[in-house]
C-alpha cells in the first residue's frame, strides 16, 4: 500500500463510509463498486474501500471484532499475531514489571495495541510508511504509546525510559517464506544481540526454527514457545530475561477459550509395540520437541523412533494429543487397504500419514470406495514397517 493510499483511507469521510459498509459476504464487488463510482468516487477510493471490507472480513479469524475498527494491509493481516496469543505477550511484559516496551517491527500494531490495553506504554518503531500511519490510527487511544516512522535497529538503544525489546521480524518476500533466521527483517542475530542493554527481550520467530538456532542462555534464561491455536501451529516466541517464566522448551495450546501448557527438555521418548490407542501430539508439542515428555505424562511411548505418534494400551484425555482407539493394523499396500476398507462397507475415509510417501488425494480414488460408512486410515511407520491403521477417533 502506498502512503497516498493510507492518508486517503484515514480521512474521516473514508473512515465512516468503510464503517458503514455491510458485511463483506453480503457485497456483490462489482455492483456495490459501481454504485460507489456513480455516487462520484474516485476509482482508486472504491477500490482501496473494498478492500478493506475484503481485509476486515479475513482478519476477524485472527482478531475477532477487533477488526471491525481497524485498517489492513494484506502483507500486514498475514504478519499479525493473533489477538489470543498478542494478549499473552502483553501479559509477560506486564507481570515481569516492565515499564516501556520498544515493539521494533510494529507492523500494523496489535502487539503494541494489547500492550498498551494493559497500560504499558509502548514505542512502536515502523519502517513502512503507509503501514505506520495504519498502526498509529489503531493506537490513537493510547496517550503513551506512540508509532515512530523509522528504522528501530539504528535508534532503539536510543531511545529514552525503554526497558524491554519485542520484536516480529518479517519472515516473507514476494518468493514465499523465509526459514533461515539470518534471512528475517531485522535477522534474529542482530535482535538478540539487544540482550546487552535489554535482557527483557521477546521475539516472535517462525515456528518451523531449528532447535540449533535458538539462543543460548549465555545473557541470562531463555524460554522457547511454540503456540498452537485451535491445531494450527501459528508461531514460537523467544522469551529473554525477566520474560522467561521457565528455562527450555514449553508448547502453548490453545483450543477456544482454553489454555494449557506443557514444557520439559527435548528428550527422546521410549518405543514399544503397537497399543489399543494411537495418540497424535499436537503440532506445537512436535515443534517443541516434547512427544517424549508428553508420551511420559500420559504413559504412552513411541510407535517408531523417527515417527511422532505415541501408542498405550489405556485411553487418555489430553489437550496435547487427538486420541483414536486402534480397530485393525495391517502391511500397508493398497489393495490390501482397500479390502479392508470394503470389509467395513466404508464410502467416506480421512487419510492422515506421516512417514509415508504417499498423497492422500492420489490414494483416496484408487481405493474405490463404496460404502455408506466413514473411516480414517493412519498410514505410518510401526517399528520401521509401513502400516496402515484403521481407526476411531476419541471424544474430545
Amino acid at each position: 500500500m502506498e502512503a497516498e493510499t493510507a492518508r486517503m483511507l484515514l480521512e474521516p469521510e473514508t473512515l465512516a463510509l468503510i464503517d458503514s459498509m455491510p458485511p463483506y459476504e453480503e457485497i456483490e464487488p462489482l455492483s456495490f463498486g459501481s454504485r460507489l463510482r456513480a455516487q462520484g468516487l474516485d476509482g482508486g477510493l472504491v477500490a482501496a474501500v473494498l478492500t478493506q471490507a475484503e481485509l476486515r472480513h479475513k482478519a476477524r479469524a485472527k482478531l475477532g471484532e477487533f477488526a471491525d475498527g481497524m485498517l489492513f494491509t494484506r502483507e500486514g493481516l498475514e504478519q499479525a499475531t493473533r489477538l489470543s496469543v498478542a494478549a499473552r505477550h502483553a501479559r509477560r511484559y506486564a507481570a515481569a514489571g516492565c515499564e516501556r516496551v520498544a515493539d521494533l517491527t510494529a507492523g500494523l500494531g496489535v502487539d503494541a495495541m494489547t500492550m498498551s490495553a494493559l497500560g504499558l506504554p509502548v514505542v512502536a518503531f515502523e519502517r513502512d510508511e503507509a503501514t505506520a500511519l495504519l498502526a498509529d490510527h489503531h493506537l490513537r487511544h493510547w496517550r503513551d504509546s506512540v508509532v515512530v516512522h523509522a528504522d528501530s535497529m539504528s535508534t532503539v538503544r536510543d531511545v529514552p525510559g525503554v526497558d524491554a525489546i519485542f520484536a516480529d521480524p518479517a519472515r516473507r518476500t514476494g518468493r514465499g517464506r523465509r526459514h533461515d533466521p539470518r534471512d528475517y527483517s531485522p535477522p534474529l542475530d542482530e535482535v538478540l544481540a539487544l540482550r546487552d542493554q535489554f535482557p527483557a527481550l521477546g521475539v516472535k520467530v517462525g515456528p518451523g526454527i531449528p532447535h540449533d538456532a535458538l539462543p543460548s542462555a549465555s545473557h541470562g534464561p531463555v524460554e522457547a514457545q511454540w503456540v498452537s491455536v485451535d491445531g494450527d501451529v501459528v508461531e514460537a516466541g523467544l522469551w529473554c530475561g525477566p520474560l522467561a517464566q521457565r528455562e527450555g522448551h514449553a508448547a502453548l495450546v490453545i483450543h477456544g477459550d482454553e489454555a494449557h501448557e506443557i514444557a520439559g527438555d527435548p528428550v527422546h521418548g521410549e518405543m514399544g509395540g503397537l497399543g489399543e490407542y494411537l495418540y497424535e501430539p499436537d503440532g506445537a508439542v512436535i515443534r517443541a520437541g516434547l512427544v517424549g515428555p508428553l508420551g511420559d505424562s500420559i504413559g504412552a511411548h513411541l510407535v517408531d523412533p523417527t515417527i511422532a505418534y505415541l501408542t498405550s494400551d489405556s485411553q487418555v484425555s489430553t489437550p496435547f494429543a487427538r486420541g483414536y482407539r486402534v480397530l485393525e493394523s495391517m502391511p500397508y499396500s493398497t489393495s490390501r487397504l482397500a479390502k479392508a476398507l470394503r470389509a467395513r462397507e466404508v464410502g467416506r475415509v480421512e487419510i492422515k500419514k506421516r512417514g509415508i510417501d504417499v498423497t492422500p488425494e492420489r490414494l483416496r480414488p484408487q481405493l474405490k470406495l463404496r460404502g455408506t460408512e466413514a473411516a480414517t486410515v493412519v498410514l505410518t511407520r510401526v517399528a520401521g514397517r509401513h502400516t496402515a491403521l484403521l481407526v476411531e477417533p476419541l471424544p474430545r
